[in-house]
């Protein structure tokens, strides 16, 4: 399969390039763009309704995936993710997976599997709204983030600690730790609360920008608006 990856870092956009027979799952509604001999189907998740229900609700990610499958010749599809910001390629294999946020989530190849029950991460990051899922098999893994993607290669025992909002993931290999940050003074005051401490060898992908923070932001500038309004 081929694909490239346009506009980067900020308005990021797959365009995946299908052999005939050749099939990418991606997101649903990250397409934006397709051939027309490109035939879509819509799935469930995974194959349990309630676990798929479940991730919708509490995960943030879709209750579907659509698979895209080239017919009748090579076709070409394009995929975007909601968040301004990045796109890049992970090389998923049997002896290296990645754990990433479920909202970073684009796209796939069918030999790669999301294991969305996987409950190694802490649930949640404690009512933070974060779920990672666990990125497993051999294939090519697509993940979106919010700005750009900042990447550090850790070396065996070399740590790094990051704030759970920028985290959008890690490779397997990994050891890591949910904490607070500093004691209690710098979690309630210090804007961070929780952070993970992850410990190489391994790579971990971070997002230059907080969702969180910007609608904090955003919400100072309506807010005036907002309450005027509302007199």
């Amino acid at each position: 399969m081929k694909y490239e990856i346009k506009y980067k870092p900020s308005y990021a956009m797959l365009v995946v390039n299908l052999e005939q027979g050749e099939t990418i799952t991606a997101e649903s509604g990250a397409m934006t763009y397709m051939t027309p001999n490109i035939e879509a189907r819509t799935r469930k998740r995974e194959k349990s309704i309630l676990g798929s229900l479940g991730l919708s609700i509490i995960g943030g990610q879709s209750f579907w995936v659509n698979d895209y499958t080239a017919t009748a010749g090579p076709g070409e599809a394009a995929f975007v993710s909601a968040p301004v910001g990045d796109i890049t390629t992970l090389e998923v294999k049997p002896s290296q997976g990645y754990i990433i946020q479920k909202s970073a989530y684009i796209a796939s190849t069918n030999t790669v599997d999301l294991d969305v029950k996987w409950e190694g991460f802490t649930k949640g990051l404690f009512g933070q709204g974060l779920f990672m899922l666990k990125a497993k098999g051999s294939g090519l893994l697509f993940i979106n983030t919010f700005g750009a993607i900042d990447t550090h290669t850790l070396q065996p025992g070399q740590t790094m600690i990051v704030d759970n909002f920028h985290l959008v993931g890690f490779s397997d290999t990994c050891s890591y730790k949910v904490t607070k940050f500093g004691g209690l003074k710098e979690t309630l005051l210090g804007g961070e609360g929780l952070v993970t401490q992850i410990t190489g060898p391994g790579e971990i992908y971070i997002q230059t920008k907080n969702l969180k923070e910007f609608v904090e932001w955003l919400w100072t500038l309506l807010e005036p608006r907002v309450r005027s309004r509302a007199r």
